[in-house]
C-alpha cells in the first residue's frame, strides 16, 4: 500500500504548522514526529502510554491533516497475490500509474513535480522516480527525514488509515484496532469518512 499526498506549494500550510507544533509543545512533544502506526499499537516511543493519551496524539495528527490543502492517492497491491519482488514492483508501478491516471489533469496543472521521499524502501522509490519521471517534464526527488516534514507523517497517517480499512473490508480487523477506535463503526464514521473528502 503506498499513499501519495499532493500538495501545491503556493497554498502556505504555515498557520496549521505554528498550530500543531504548539498542540504538541503544550503536551510535552516539542518538535516530535508522530508515527500513526506505533501510535496505534502503543509501539516506540508510545510504549509506556495510556490508550487515552495516545489517541489524543493520534487526533492531533488527524485534525492537523483535516485541514490541510492537500489531496491524495492510495495505490494498493496484494503481496501475497505475488510471487517474488519483480512481480510486486511491477504491480505496485501499475497501481500507481492507474491512480496517477486519474489525477493526470490536476497534476498536469504544475511546471514542476517535487517528491519528498526518506528513501525507506530503495524499490518504492525507483518505482516512484521511474513512473513519475516517466508521465511529467520536470520531476525532482528529494530525499527528506520524516520528522523534519509534517506532510510525510500526513501521509504516514493516511496509509494507515487506509490500511484499517481495508482489514475491516477483510474481516482482519484486530482487537488492538477495535478497541482503539471504539469499533469498526465508530472508525468509519469518525476517521474514515472524514479523511476520503481528501481523496483526489
Amino acid at each position: 500500500m503506498v499513499s501519495v499526498v499532493l500538495h501545491d506549494q503556493s497554498n502556505s500550510i504555515e498557520k496549521q504548522l505554528n498550530g500543531i507544533e504548539q498542540y504538541l509543545t503544550d503536551l510535552g512533544f516539542p518538535h516530535h514526529a508522530l508515527h500513526a502506526g506505533p501510535l496505534l499499537r502503543r509501539e516506540s516511543d508510545y510504549k509506556g502510554m495510556q490508550m487515552e493519551d495516545r489517541k489524543k496524539l493520534f487526533n492531533i495528527l488527524f485534525n492537523f491533516t483535516r485541514k490541510m490543502p492537500i489531496k491524495y492517492f492510495c495505490a494498493k497491491v496484494k503481496k501475497s497475490e505475488c510471487n517474488d519482488s519483480d512481480e510486486l514492483d511491477a504491480k505496485l508501478t501499475k497501481a500507481i500509474i492507474n491512480e496517477i491516471i486519474k489525477s493526470l489533469d490536476y497534476l498536469n496543472s504544475f511546471d514542476k513535480i517535487i517528491i519528498y521521499y526518506d528513501n525507506g524502501q530503495n524499490a518504492l522509490k525507483r518505482v516512484l522516480n521511474i513512473t513519475f519521471n516517466s508521465l511529467f517534464p520536470d520531476v525532482e526527488v528529494r530525499k527528506i527525514q520524516p520528522a523534519d516534514y509534517r506532510l510525510f507523517q500526513v501521509t504516514d497517517l493516511i496509509c494507515t488509515l487506509e490500511l484499517t480499512n481495508a482489514k475491516i473490508e477483510l474481516g482482519q480487523f484486530s482487537k488492538t484496532e477495535d478497541e482503539f477506535f471504539h469499533g469498526a463503526h465508530e472508525f468509519k464514521k469518525e476517521y474514515w469518512r472524514k479523511i476520503t473528502k481528501l481523496h483526489i
